[in-house]
């Protein structure tokens, strides 16, 4: 199947359709008060570029964002795909295009928070290079939390 990924307003009814999906998921496999989830419109500030695949007849596939943080460092947040859509390397592809425009903007360290049990996440997130680390930015450490990095620098 082929897709495209453009940068898009996160305030569309097909991108609130996506983190309506993402937002289900989730509470499914972690608890509330572990949850660190951005609302459509924190997603449409300033500091945010979202990334959405489609599919050639303009369906949605999934979505991830990219989040600047002071002292260069971005942060790779709401990123999913439709279980329909899964497989067909469209996370990584939209991983790519986030750590492309962090470094097109200088940034020199990409870091995420996702769920421990959240294995297909953690599995694309590592094939594209990200290692486990401490906590980064405000999250707490939590048994429902695990957080990576990757180096952007040359």
């Amino acid at each position: 199947m082929s897709f495209t990924i453009t940068i898009e307003t996160p305030l569309s009814d097909d991108v609130r359709a996506l983190v309506k999906a993402l937002n289900e998921y989730t509470f499914d496999l972690t608890p509330a008060e572990f949850r660190h989830h951005m609302t459509v419109e924190q997603m449409a500030g300033a500091d945010t570029t979202l990334f959405v695949a489609r599919d050639a007849n303009g369906a949605t596939l999934g979505m991830g964002a990219l989040r600047r943080h002071a002292n260069g460092v971005g942060e790779v947040k709401r990123m999913f795909v439709k279980p329909s859509a899964r497989g067909l390397g469209v996370g990584r592809a939209i991983l790519e295009r986030i750590e492309a425009l962090a470094r097109q903007e200088g940034i020199g360290r990409v870091v995420l928070e996702t769920g421990s049990n959240f294995d297909a996440a953690k599995r694309v997130y590592e094939r594209g290079g990200f290692e486990t680390c401490e906590p980064v930015l405000d999250y707490p450490p939590s048994a429902w939390t695990a957080f990576y990095a990757k180096s952007l620098s040359a």
